[in-house]
């Protein structure tokens, strides 16, 4: 009779250490409010981005990816859950007076990565809810060090009025009105020690920088360095972040085994003027459903996996994200229903693949403003955001918007030839129009659309107290 082999409790331990390093690490880090025109290989001007930019070239740059929804809250909230945030009943940027927040059935990225055994870690801007059941530490994440929404809503503002702004450690207020001029040295020296205690065990970083949001604050090592004034300081600051971060991975060895994503929450806040990023010369901005509020910056390195100096110009959405990370570390998808796409294909170079052939641009609350298919783009009608028309404002005071324009007429726009949406092609392409106008007829019965007064058949509610 065979004997059955008995390894020593040691040697399996060994064993189990080196299958879990074969996951991959994985680590987010999202900016506020960081326009498409921002970084340095996108246009930047009176400041340099020169992590950032190397990070481009050691690895991939997205040119068409978006965030799922042109307003923090509601984009952190897909971001973390591979869902369209009005099917999870999200919307919108809760502010200290919420009783609403990430439902606790939902699944969000930390949570299914601890089924692959991933420390778990969120540092700075969460906004899925300030209240204890809605924070990090209850869904999912091992650590969290940073604010519960944005850095603005607190007594400082210059036009609203807010509460003291908390600075949380795990679910405890540690502090009020903190100094934010340290906030981007902070949350970034607080990733690389969770870098150093979890090295030998996969781990996932979520990295969310308060800033380039208004009110902008930079630490004294960046303060007055750019040509840009206090937001090119900021960027700067931010792109030296990513370097540190990037420069642990290398010294570590742990470069090969870590996929870094770099993108930005919505676009830009442009009726900030000076405190405000670049469109890149795409239409509008934050809250709009126009390009410039949703088509964000996207970086992704993974040394040896992902082509170094390469470009991706498939349509790509941060909600995708989540079922890419499932692919990469085995672990399984939630088993209610999500919206992204598994993106491995393109992070390998895949030119030939086409993972999403779709987007749906949601805004206030549930209502469908339009629909693409990664070429066309069909704009319904519906009251929106402009800041057209409009003076910026300077040095932190906002500069006026109209909150309820009324788009009017349906427009059909060819993204290959026409980012900048100044062309309404609607009578040259009937066809694409017919295409996308189903595309949209089927997202309504999905998920309803309030533009039409339509119930989904499969929205979840957001969670409450």
């Amino acid at each position: 009779m065979q004997k059955k082999l008995v390894l020593p409790a040691a040697a399996l331990l060994s064993i189990f250490t080196a299958e879990a390093q074969k996951q991959p690490n994985i680590i987010v880090i999202l900016m506020d409010d960081m326009g498409y025109g921002d970084i340095g290989t996108q246009g930047a001007i009176g400041y340099e981005t020169p992590n950032l930019d190397k990070m481009g070239n050691e690895g991939m740059r997205f040119t068409r990816f978006y965030s799922v929804q042109a307003v923090s809250g509601a984009s952190r909230a897909g971001l973390l859950t591979g869902c369209y945030p009005n099917r999870i009943g999200f919307s919108g940027a809760p502010g200290p007076d919420a009783v609403t927040g990430i439902n606790e059935n939902e699944s969000t990225m930390a949570e299914v990565l601890k089924q692959k055994g991933y420390a778990c870690a969120a540092y700075g801007k969460w906004h899925l809810g300030h209240h204890t059941k809605f924070l990090p530490t209850h869904n999912g994440f091992d650590e969290y060090y940073g604010i519960p929404y944005s850095n603005d809503m607190w007594p400082h503002h210059p036009t609203g009025t807010y509460p003291d702004l908390p600075l949380y450690e795990g679910d405890k207020v540690i502090a009020y009105n903190p100094d934010q001029s340290q906030f981007t040295t902070n949350f970034t020296e607080r990733a690389i020690q969770f870098i150093d205690k979890n090295k030998k065990r996969p781990f996932f970083i979520y990295l969310a920088h308060p800033m380039p949001h208004v009110p902008l604050f930079v630490s004294d090592k960046f303060k007055g360095k750019s040509k840009q004034g206090l937001y090119g300081d900021v960027m700067m600051e931010i792109d030296w972040s990513v370097g540190q971060i990037l420069q642990k991975l290398r010294k570590e060895g742990l470069d090969e085994n870590t996929l870094v994503v770099v993108t930005s929450d919505n676009g830009p806040w442009i009726n900030y003027g000076n405190h405000a990023g670049s469109t890149g010369g795409l239409r509008e901005g934050k809250g709009t459903s126009f390009e410039g509020g949703q088509r964000v910056p996207c970086l992704m390195q993974w040394k040896g996996t992902i082509p170094a100096g390469s470009v991706c110009n498939k349509l790509a959405v941060n909600i995708d994200l989540l079922p890419t990370f499932a692919h990469i570390s085995g672990a399984a998808m939630p088993s209610h229903k999500t919206d992204g796409v598994n993106l491995f294909s393109l992070l390998k170079g895949d030119t030939k693949s086409t993972p999403r052939t779709s987007f749906l641009y949601y805004y206030r609350r549930n209502s469908l403003e339009a629909v693409s298919d990664g070429e066309f783009k069909l704009i319904f009608p519906h009251p929106t955001r402009t800041y057209e028309g409009f003076a910026p404002g300077n040095d932190g005071m906002p500069g006026r918007v109209d909150e309820n324009k009324m788009l009017e007429e349906k427009i059909l726009i060819d993204l290959r030839r026409d980012p900048g949406e100044r062309y309404n092609v609607l009578s040259q392409y009937p066809e694409a129009a017919g295409r996308l106008e189903q595309m949209a007829n089927e997202a309504r019965e999905d998920l309803g659309d309030d533009l039409q007064k339509k119930e989904g058949k499969n929205r979840r509610a957001i969670g409450t107290l």
